[in-house]
């Protein structure tokens, strides 16, 4: 007998929950410095392409999924194919998004420091701040504070359950979330010498995109919407049949597209303007916009000060509500398979999840001489999660509704029972992509690292 499941309480919860899984560190943190990286409008323009004809498509394989068979990523395969052994593919889909929760916490726990720093106003000093985020991962006991009081907000959410602790933190954190970015946009546009921020962001300079640019950014836009691990799928199986699939998808794609462009504007401007690199890489966020939020306090002290309080909170919501959708997955697993209430759960993977996040903490400071094949241990599994365990998930999905699913058990899902007229229309549209172009795509992100 099957428990009964909790749903969402209507379409604007299930947007905003949606939102709230795919707005994370990889929108505020990952895209702008991806951004400097690789050609600024130029990889703007292919990362937008690429969240419509790869990523959405993936979006709506995984949640047809996840509705259809009202179950976690595990039991979805064994509801949907009975009789196969694809329920055995979706326990990695379990296993996935625990595994990146293990150092996803530990960045999490990082924005939860440059909070603390920023409404001391710490960033209004005269302390290095070039050097401050190597001085605090080295210092070993700190990071793992702060790694631990993250993963306890997120317990702590979870254990409200799917009304009264992710719907109800996603529901506000949401629209607050863009009134913040909004604000921050703003100021920074607003910076003596943002002008080069601002072209740079809106001229696509299309000799500086590499194939490993155009790769990155089919990679982001599958990144950033939290595709192949579960957590849309396991959100899908919370919506009520009469939630429309199709709408919530665009409206998250096009939530997601738009955070992350806000989050560039953000910062791109701001870093211009204080003469920092664009393509500092991962390290844009925590070492150069720390030294960038110094040299304004110089003029505007007061007012700099709250712009980095409001940015650094800004990083803090994106980061929990998506660790937050990432745990559910595993937590749906427990309550349902083996029974176990969601309080044993919640407490059990939380505690192992940080347990493990320990090494990789550790390993950016006093264990950083720890290597895999040449690579750091935190750097190694981010590589491992981002470019294996996610495509593999991805593929599994749009394979299953591509070539395994019953195609008017697809359409039906899809459609509403062919009750939306545009879901009807773009149907072999969505169908053709599908089949054809996201799987092509997934392997085309996850071998160009091996390749280039």
């Amino acid at each position: 007998m099957r428990t009964k499941r909790e749903n969402f309480g209507g379409r604007m919860a299930v947007i905003a929950a949606f939102a709230g899984s795919a707005i994370g560190l990889g929108n505020i943190w990952r895209f702008p410095y991806l951004v400097g990286e690789y050609g600024g409008a130029a990889f703007v323009l292919v990362y937008i392409l690429a969240s419509i004809f790869l990523a959405l498509p993936i979006f709506y394989a995984e949640s047809i999924i996840g509705r259809r068979s009202q179950s976690n990523a595990f039991g979805a395969f064994r509801v949907l194919a009975p009789k196969g052994k694809w329920h055995y593919f979706g326990f990695i889909t379990v296993l996935a998004p625990l595994l990146i929760l293990t150092y996803y916490n530990v960045v999490g726990g990082w924005s939860l420091q440059f909070l603390f720093k920023s409404l001391a106003f710490g960033f209004n000093g005269s302390e290095d701040m070039t050097g401050y985020f190597g001085r605090f991962i080295s210092s070993g006991w700190a990071p793992l504070l702060t790694h631990g009081l993250f993963a306890i907000v997120v317990a702590v959410v979870i254990l409200g359950g799917v009304k009264s602790g992710i719907e109800r933190l996603t529901k506000w954190t949401m629209p607050l979330l863009f009134v913040l970015i909004l604000g921050i946009v703003v100021y920074s546009v607003c910076l003596p010498g943002a002008k080069a921020g601002v072209l740079y962001l809106a001229r696509p300079e299309w000799s500086g995109l590499s194939w490993q640019g155009v790769s990155a950014a089919m990679g982001q836009a599958f990144f950033s919407l939290s595709l192949g691990m579960g957590t849309i799928l396991t959100y899908a199986s919370y919506m009520n049949k009469k939630d429309s699939i199709f709408q919530t998808g665009w409206s998250t794609a096009a939530a997601d597209v738009m955070f992350a462009l806000l989050a560039a504007f953000a910062v791109m401007p701001a870093v211009f303007a204080a003469g920092i690199d664009p393509g500092s890489g991962p390290g844009l966020i925590f070492e150069s916009l720390p030294y960038t939020f110094q040299q304004m306090s110089l003029a505007i002290p007061v007012i700099s000060g709250i712009v980095a309080i409001l940015f650094f909170f800004s990083v803090l919501m994106a980061a929990l509500t998506s660790a937050i959708s990432t745990l559910e997955v595993g937590v749906a697993y427990l309550t349902e398979e083996t029974r176990m209430s969601r309080k044993k759960a919640t407490l059990l993977l939380s505690g192992i999840i940080w347990a493990i996040g320990v090494v990789w903490s550790l390993s950016t400071g006093p264990w950083s001489d720890v290597t895999v094949f040449g690579v750091g241990l935190f750097d190694a599994v981010d590589f491992f999660c981002s470019n294996v365990l996610m495509p593999f998930g991805g593929l599994l999905f749009t394979i299953f509704v591509g070539y395994r699913m019953p195609k008017p058990d697809v359409y039906d899902e899809f459609t509403n029972g062919g009750t939306l007229r545009w879901s009807r229309r773009l149907y072999p549209a969505f169908r053709f992509l599908v089949r054809y172009v996201a799987p092509v795509g997934i392997v085309l992100v996850s071998l160009t690292p091996y390749i280039f």
